[in-house]
């Protein structure tokens, strides 16, 4: 199995997700569009937040490990069921939604800056932290953690805390507190961290860790 850490942003990184409809829509094509069948076999209301009913005998293209919507960009953690599985599945996934923008929005033209970015996880090193950094791109939006990726987290409780009523990320069905349970599948890591959340708490109070070493006598 090939795992790939895929992302994409609004072209000129604007907003692509300016309320919770967008976000729903999106969340609901993530399940909708992961279907062997045709994009436009698939029943799409523009109006509302659902885009048509899942099949009984869906037949997936990927498995979703992971997944996290920001204002401008998102990020998927999947592997192929299909070979071709996930270019399959990214067109359906980005034409879909932007038709269901543009016509919301009553824009034109391009929404996402570009090819979609496909990054395969290739390390071991690379595997343990990529569904970490995933779970962790919302602190963004916290003032006192926007800066964990220079591990700088003023208070790992609190941010942990934000994670968990975070409603855009799959860190919920990491905390078995899913409220989309049909987009993320989490055997794969939860082979791998037994208890999740104390697995990213450790993850984290190591980072805060590593600002105190220089300061610590040998």
């Amino acid at each position: 199995m090939e795992l790939y850490h895929v992302l994409n942003r609004g072209v000129d990184k604007r907003d692509i997700f300016l309320d919770i409809a967008d976000r729903m829509r999106f969340i609901n094509a993530l399940d909708l569009f992961n279907d062997t069948i045709p994009a436009e076999n698939t029943h799409r209301v523009i109006s509302g937040v659902n885009v048509g009913p899942t099949r009984s005998n869906k037949e997936p293209l990927v498995q979703i490990h992971g997944w996290c919507l920001m204002k401008n960009h998102y990020h998927l953690l999947v592997s192929e069921n299909i070979e071709g599985g996930l270019t399959k599945f990214l067109m359906k996934l980005n034409v879909g939604y932007a038709k269901y923008f543009n016509e919301r929005y009553q824009r034109s033209g391009t929404l996402f800056q570009g090819r979609t970015k496909k990054v395969r996880i290739a390390r071991d090193a690379h595997f343990l932290y990529i569904l970490h950094y995933i779970h962790l791109n919302p602190l963004d939006f916290m003032n006192d953690a926007r800066l964990w990726r220079e591990h700088k987290i003023d208070n790992v409780s609190r941010a942990l805390a934000y994670l968990e009523n975070y409603k855009w990320s799959s860190y919920k069905d990491y905390c078995s507190k899913s409220i989309f349970p049909n987009i993320t599948t989490t055997d794969l890591f939860k082979d791998v961290f037994e208890d999740y959340p104390k697995a990213l708490k450790k993850y984290l109070k190591d980072l805060e860790l590593s600002e105190l070493k220089p300061l610590l006598l040998e």
